[in-house]
């Protein structure tokens, strides 16, 4: 369901934060907490971590409501890169916490492994949020282990159409690695980082 939400529940969510609807940020946090908490576990791996990421991000939501911009997607998308931000932030802290206190690793290999935390929380985003057609193949082929020919079957598809979701939900998947850890940043119209 929230997966497809429509621009215009995207709106009017966002009007109503503006006023002050405490209703409006338990619909919001109904919605998308478990999205919020599970992208800042995956970075994180610490459930009190990611609890308190999740608090943070609904909490900057309710306070900059206007901070979402309709035009530059959806407000799931808004809220995961939210996430995402605080979840990264809140890791390098802690790495460099843990190095400063350990003399342990350098700069480089802390970015390393922030960048594949990074990654994995964006490749988890993309497999939740892609069509379900394309997430129900990729799980017959990768976790269940079938062939595309199976996964048709399964699916009861052509072969054709079973090769043709797994490559496109391969390509989708494969974006996960593309764009650079950038800290702070945030596309226009995003208002101040959290």
């Amino acid at each position: 369901m929230a997966k497809d939400t429509p621009p215009r529940w995207d709106r009017r969510m966002q009007q109503r934060l503006a006023r002050g609807e405490a209703a409006a940020l338990g619909e919001l946090y109904d919605r998308f907490a478990s999205l919020v908490h599970s992208l800042a576990h995956r970075v994180l791996d610490d459930d009190a971590a990611a609890d308190q990421v999740t608090r943070e991000v609904f909490g900057y939501v309710w306070e900059n409501p206007d901070a979402y911009d309709p035009k530059q997607g959806n407000l799931r998308s808004w809220v995961a890169r939210l996430t995402h931000r605080q979840a990264v932030h809140r890791l390098r802290e802690q790495e460099a916490a843990a190095d400063a206190e350990s003399g342990g690793s350098t700069t480089e290999e802390l970015e390393q492994r922030i960048r594949r935390a990074s990654v994995a929380a964006r490749a988890d985003y993309i497999v939740t949020s892609m069509p379900a057609p394309l997430r129900a193949a990729l799980e017959l082929a990768y976790i269940q282990r079938r062939d595309y020919r199976q996964t048709a079957a399964d699916l009861g598809v052509t072969e054709d159409e079973a090769r043709r979701r797994l490559r496109l939900g391969l390509q989708l998947l494969s974006t996960a690695n593309t764009r650079p850890l950038v800290e702070g940043s945030s596309p226009p119209g995003y208002g101040r980082p959290l």
